[in-house]
């Protein structure tokens, strides 16, 4: 029987119903399950929420503990400036709140006083037992001209004694001169600050030129001055002198020394040496100048000492090569001085020789 046309259209719509519901179910049934999954993600970042907030913001109590790890105790001292005598005294007074440095819950401090433009002069309290709370009561006096009290820092470290151990340093007070009012007495507490690094001790610096003459194989080495030379007398002066040396192929040539000049750490000296040194041998050349502190009675000691050469390196390198790319014409340049063993283990000195050169 053949089956009319509207009944296959009628079929075909009901087929295209169910399939429509069936995806419909599917799609549900998708979303539900998702939903639960949503509500969880959201749970998890309310409690991860609390809880980062809890470890970025400690309680008071924890804010309080850290502070009290980290402080060193204060200091109270006082400072006069004689204007007439030059003399700065420094009054070391009392501590207090010290930190604990030993197992018993207390510390044996003392206190080391210098400056840092003379730092060879240092000046120790006597050391208190089993206290936090010291009190000291020394004065101590520095011969310090007017015109060097602004470059000069005043440093006061607090150390823990030990017998048979290292000293432990609790905490140190840096004061740098130039900041505070000398005109009057002055008398104040400071908190004590983390040890900062040891600072290198300023020798001072010296200006001098350099000229050779290829042609004429003459070096010549013009002391012109020096400044802010390091203390060497006890009354806060040096008797300076200058060294130049010259020195080939690592052994001991040639010397000549300038005049002393008398109670000063800025002398002027305007000496001129002239050496002959032939073109060939100036490669193998080094120049050391030295810096002594003349004495009647004792031996001269040195200040300070640079050398310049080919071996030689920052500003010294930098010097001798303008020197040598500029024959004929005189270049002056100031240097710091460097401690003198350092400079002698660099040039690696062999025994002394005296070597006569002929020009060729």
């Amino acid at each position: 029987v053949p089956v009319p046309k509207w009944a296959l259209i009628a079929v075909a719509v009901a087929v295209a119903i169910l399939f429509l519901l069936f995806l419909i179910c599917i799609i549900k049934c998708c979303c539900c399950k998702k939903k639960p999954k949503k509500k969880e993600r959201v749970g998890l970042l309310a409690v991860s929420s609390s809880t980062t907030a809890n470890l970025v913001q400690p309680e008071m109590e924890d804010l309080e503990q850290g502070t009290e790890q980290t402080r060193r105790g204060k200091l109270q001292y006082s400072l006069e400036y004689n204007f007439r005598a030059h003399e700065l005294k420094v009054g070391v007074k009392q501590a207090a709140e010290l930190k604990a440095m030993d197992s018993g819950g207390t510390s044996d401090p003392y206190v080391i006083v210098y400056l840092t433009s003379d730092m060879k002069k240092r000046y120790e309290t006597k050391v208190y037992r089993r206290t936090l709370n010291p009190v000291f009561n020394e004065t101590f006096t520095f011969q310090v001209p007017q015109a060097e009290v602004p470059e000069s820092t005043l440093v006061m470290q607090v150390y823990d004694f030990n017998r048979f151990a290292k000293h432990d340093i609790i905490g140190e007070v840096r004061l740098p001169l130039a900041k505070v009012n000398l005109q009057h007495v002055i008398e104040q507490w400071s908190d004590l600050a983390a040890a900062s690094k040891v600072e290198e001790e300023q020798l001072g610096e010296i200006c001098f030129s350099l000229r050779y003459v290829p042609s004429t194989g003459k070096l010549t080495v013009l002391i012109l001055e020096a400044k802010k030379l390091k203390r060497m007398d006890s009354h806060g002066l040096s008797d300076p002198f200058v060294k130049v040396h010259l020195i080939l192929n690592r052994k001991k040539w040639k010397k000549k020394k300038t005049s002393v000049k008398k109670n000063t750490l800025s002398p002027y000296f305007n000496e001129v040496f002239v050496f002959e040194v032939p073109f060939s041998q100036i490669q193998n050349v080094d120049v050391v100048i030295s810096v002594w502190d003349h004495d009647k009675v004792t031996k001269n000691e040195p200040i300070g000492k640079l050398f310049l050469g080919c071996r030689a390196t920052g500003n010294q390198l930098r010097h001798w090569s303008d020197m040598l790319s500029n024959p004929r014409r005189p270049l002056a340049q100031w240097h710091s001085l460097q401690p003198p063993e350092v400079v002698d283990k660099a040039l690696g000195l062999k025994a002394h020789l005296k070597l006569p050169l002929t020009s060729r």
